[in-house]
């Protein structure tokens, strides 16, 4: 059985959602467990990893600016006093394995666990890999991944297909029942299109919608929108029969349930959690994230014949394109299916099964 785990990733929710459900199914499976954190101390993973049960400690760490910046000299300063620190954080937890979902603080933490023979394994979220986990790579003892054609960047033989993480609520979606209608004051007689713009919230998703909102409801479709906590008094006022504006949704596995479509940033975990729900799904990915990894993440769903995208420089195609969509539903349920194939919904079990092979 694990006694100790160190887990580092974070900077963003793709990466620290399937940490915290790496963490949970080892914490299922061995329930004495120590598990410790370790993230960037200015990042939100010094806030989401405490409320979801688990200790973190921060390093002094941040990525290095690809234009030209002051900020970038600090970097060598930074990065010297993380590995510092993450030495001195992994020689007095003693972990039987270090894992590392993404992010800057997991650089160092994995390179001073491997460098201190303790076993290590990366997971990797999306289907271009970032710089971090692409360095890792080079040293570490197991890479799980959610693409296929992964060894393009890693060494095939330590590679190993398992999907992304996700919570263990969104594997099992039950179907919707009257009171979840009500809860969103949404009817059950007319199909609900749900909009995510990614944890944060997407300005341009919101204002997409926000200008096209009389002529999606002409066409007898509700809206269940998410709008971010920083855009929701914007767009507050728009909520009418038919239409439910929410800053931040926490219960996914209801909304998913009661969708009938989705529009969506195409970040890792969304994703994944996508594959799982299996409806019609329109990716807008982001363009301002690194190596433009979340249309190559759409791309891959894309090119399977699973989902539809339009990238955000073409969006004034978005009523012809959401029109067609809609009305043929034979077509959006066909890719559905599709894309609930390519769903892994065992992968946080698989990452957990192969996090136990190393000891």
């Amino acid at each position: 059985m694990l006694g100790s785990v160190i887990i580092s990733g974070g900077g963003t929710g793709g990466h620290i959602y399937p940490a915290i459900a790496i963490a949970d199914e080892l914490r299922r499976r061995n329930p004495d467990i120590k598990i410790l954190f370790v993230g960037a101390s200015d990042r939100m993973e010094m806030e989401k990893v405490p409320q979801a049960g688990y200790h973190i400690k921060g390093l002094w760490i941040s990525g290095f600016q690809r234009s030209l910046s002051l900020k970038n000299l600090m970097f060598p300063f930074k990065l010297l006093w993380s590995l510092i620190k993450a030495y001195s954080i992994v020689r007095k937890f003693k972990p039987q394995v270090a894992i590392g979902t993404g992010g800057y603080a997991s650089g160092p933490t994995l390179f001073v666990a491997n460098k201190m023979k303790i076993p290590t394994l990366i997971q990797e979220q999306n289907s271009f890999p970032g710089i971090t986990n692409r360095l890792l790579s080079k040293t570490v003892d197991s890479i799980a991944v959610a693409y296929s054609g992964m060894d393009r960047f890693f060494p095939e033989k330590i590679t190993h297909i398992t999907g992304n993480p996700v919570r263990r609520d969104l594997i099992n979606i039950a179907k919707p029942k009257q009171s979840d209608y009500d809860f969103f004051d949404l009817s059950a007689d007319k199909p609900i299109l749900l909009i995510l713009g990614g944890s944060l919230g997407s300005k341009r998703i919101n204002s997409l919608i926000g200008d096209h909102l009389d002529s999606i409801l002409k066409l007898g479709v509700q809206v269940l929108w998410q709008t971010g906590k920083i855009y929701f008094d914007q767009y507050k006022s728009l909520a009418q029969k038919g239409v439910s504006i929410h800053s931040y949704i926490s219960d996914m596995s209801q909304v998913y349930a009661l969708s009938s479509y989705i529009i969506s940033r195409a970040g890792a975990s969304s994703v994944s959690e996508l594959a799982l729900a299996g409806k019609p799904v329109l990716f807008i990915p982001s363009p301002n994230v690194a190596e433009d990894h979340q249309r190559k993440n759409a791309e891959a769903i894309v090119d399977n014949g699973a989902a539809i995208m339009i990238v955000e420089k073409d969006l004034d195609s978005f009523e012809s394109v959401f029109t067609n969509w809609i009305s043929d539903p034979l077509v959006s349920q066909e890719m559905a299916d599709n894309f609930r194939a390519m769903a892994l919904p065992n992968a946080t079990s698989t990452i957990v099964n192969e996090i136990e092979g190393l000891i």
